[in-house]
């Protein structure tokens, strides 16, 4: 009966502001332990803090904040529990989750696949929110991020990808998809203090 309750109070807060310009943070909260992982941790964490002072400038313009993470394959999963498990490794692991953690008005999606907008509800979400600018950040340039940014440009929005607030596995795979995404997809990708 709690859990009824629970459900039905959330279901009466407030609907969701618009917000014109969205951040998204694509696979921050990453366990990282797939092969080649140890290479890209270190860029990972820079990418983290860069992330986290943009997101709190954001966060006081009012600037809504969505999360897209992997599920790793695990179907029951919930976001809380992939961030409770990520923010108990030890070093830049959990150091990059903690750092990230999502506050009490950011939105979280789970994701099958690389792209945010594949089998997600994130393209719903961002009519709803009245999205015009996709701020992308996250792990990995060159694979997540860029496929999110590909998305988010045939879907019409306008795509800012900070390059300081990317990482990949090999710096120069990262300026390769930044190259990519700024010349195809029309994506500014000047740094996040410009």
């Amino acid at each position: 009966m709690a859990t009824q309750h629970s459900f039905f109070h959330q279901a009466k807060q407030p609907h969701l502001r618009p917000s014109p310009k969205v951040i998204l943070l694509v696979d921050f909260i990453n366990p990282m332990q797939f092969p080649g992982a140890e290479k890209l941790v270190a860029a990972a964490l820079q990418a983290a803090q860069a992330t986290a002072r943009l997101k709190k400038r954001l966060d006081a313009k009012g600037v809504t904040a969505i999360y897209a993470n992997d599920n790793y394959g695990i179907w029951r999963s919930e976001f809380k529990d992939l961030l409770s498990a990520c923010k108990a490794l030890p070093g830049a692991r959990g150091e990059i989750a903690t750092l990230l953690e999502p506050g009490n008005n950011d939105l979280t999606i789970l994701k099958p696949l690389h792209s945010a907008f594949h089998a997600t509800p994130l393209d719903h979400l961002l009519k709803q929110l009245k999205v015009r600018e996709l701020i992308v950040t996250g792990l990995a340039a060159d694979m997540c991020v860029h496929l999110t940014a590909m998305d988010a440009y045939m879907r019409g929005y306008e795509v800012w990808v900070p390059r300081d607030c990317t990482a990949a596995e090999n710096e120069e795979y990262k300026e390769a998809a930044l190259r990519q995404m700024s010349q195809v997809l029309k994506c500014s990708v000047r740094k996040s203090q410009s």
